[in-house]
């Protein structure tokens, strides 16, 4: 089972983080957060291409996993990667139907396949 969901992009960094974002909200999710990892650690003296992490949630998506378990907060919120490498742009998101292997006694049900899906839709749909 793959960790990660990552596709590349014809669209430049800048659309592909809209692109993303544009998603999440069609997919009833709300962006929190948007962390510039180029220019945090550009900062600190440690050049980087392109990267953009987007933290996203949904409420009830987000009660139902605490509620199994509340350590499923240390995978909280859900994140989307995109990022330049060599000249080739990329979305990336962490699949949530590994949380069953972090947290085997949880009775997580389907939720995972469903948020896992969603994340999925959001990254095809984004680029």
């Amino acid at each position: 089972m793959e960790l990660d969901y990552t596709t590349t992009t014809t669209k430049n960094f800048d659309e592909a983080v809209r692109g993303v974002q544009d998603e999440i909200t069609k997919a009833g999710m709300g962006v929190l957060y948007v962390h510039d990892v180029q220019e945090a650690l550009g900062e600190k003296g440690f050049p980087r291409e392109p990267f953009k992490i987007v933290e996203f949630c949904n409420a009830k998506f987000a009660s139902d996993f605490l509620n199994a378990d509340i350590k499923i907060g240390l995978c909280m919120p859900c994140k989307i990667n995109v990022y330049t490498k060599d000249g080739e742009t990329f979305i990336s998101g962490m699949r949530p139907i590994v949380l069953s292997q972090f947290f085997p006694h949880a009775d997580l049900g389907e939720k995972p396949k469903e948020v896992d899906q969603i994340i999925q839709d959001i990254i095809d749909n984004a680029k």
